[in-house]
């Protein structure tokens, strides 16, 4: 096995092909609204993380019931995640998100997936969740952006998190019987290989359940774009994140489901986007490597002091 596909997971789980299907919720996001920062992550677009989404003013039992008609009908669909994918979704009143999430929960609907800012988890959400998770006969799992375990990083990209905030998110979130997933971008500039690395070994040390990896693409009209437009940003290159990917992998514990190794991105707003090449062929690339080098997830995942030598 290269490596532990979201795919292969699913199967295991639920015995079957499983689709995710993104939901939209009126929701904002603290570093956009001035209660951290007005600006937002130095890559996030007006519409933050969601672009295959339909409008927040939609229910969301409406939403799912939307296109859980389409897609059971084009692929013969029979069971399927929700995910709250845009903006923070734990920012608004508790009792509201109570009601977003007890809205997804369908019979086809076998887990909800919540996306978050780390320092946006507070344990009243947790405690929602937890108790909906036991209640409801549905898997919850919350998504976190980390992005970086480099705190430098995590500033010049005006993330207003910490790597501590992270941490505590995820054990937190574990006391509540929750399993975790940690978004990663692998290719930043202002990371070097030994961040990525390191962000697998903390990864692997806190026992997340996923990660979802991501490459660096520049939207218009974000104060990234504004540099790479300036000549002040240049990102890697493709050999250069595959690579910094591989090593990634090599690095995280072999248990640790993997979402996807590279995200997509709407062409129409995009300065630069995964060098011009689609998702996955990238993919391919990736593995082709692997196979060749003989490298897969876990190789090089160590922890503790080795037995001293006998004599």
């Amino acid at each position: 096995m290269l490596y532990y596909k979201f795919s292969d997971y699913l199967v295991k789980t639920y015995h079957e092909k499983v689709y995710k299907i993104p939901v939209n919720i009126p929701v904002n996001c603290p570093n956009r609204d001035g209660t951290i920062s007005v600006e937002g992550c130095v890559f996030c677009g007006d519409e933050g993380a969601g672009f295959e989404t339909l409008s927040p003013d939609i229910p969301v039992r409406e939403q799912l019931k939307r296109n859980i008609g389409y897609i059971g009908e084009k692929y013969g669909a029979k069971k399927y995640i929700a995910y709250f994918q845009n903006y923070t979704n734990t920012y608004c009143p508790a009792e509201q998100f109570r009601e977003y999430l007890l809205q997804a929960v369908m019979d086809d609907v076998v887990a909800l997936y919540v996306s978050t800012r780390p320092d946006c988890l507070g344990n009243e959400y947790l405690e929602i969740m937890s108790e909906i998770q036991g209640g409801r006969n549905v898997d919850i799992v919350v998504e976190i952006g980390l992005q970086s375990v480099n705190n430098r990083t995590l500033s010049t990209l005006n993330r207003g998190h910490t790597v501590a905030d992270f941490i505590d998110s995820v054990l937190r979130a574990k006391r509540y019987g929750l399993k975790t997933c940690a978004h990663m971008i692998t290719d930043i500039p202002m990371d070097s290989i030994d961040d990525v690395i390191e962000g697998a070994r903390i990864l692997s040390a806190l026992d997340v359940d996923q990660v979802k990896c991501h490459s660096l693409y520049i939207l218009k009209d974000t104060k990234l774009g504004e540099w790479y437009s300036k000549g002040l940003f240049k990102p890697l290159d493709k050999t250069e994140f595959i690579e910094r990917t591989i090593m990634f992998l090599e690095y995280l514990s072999k248990d640790i489901v993997i979402q996807r190794l590279i995200g997509r991105a709407p062409e129409e707003r995009c300065l630069f986007c995964n060098w011009n090449t689609s998702w996955w062929k990238i993919v391919g690339e990736i593995e082709d490597i692997m196979k060749q080098q003989n490298r897969y997830q876990g190789k090089k995942a160590r922890f503790g002091l080795k037995p001293l030598p006998e004599g």
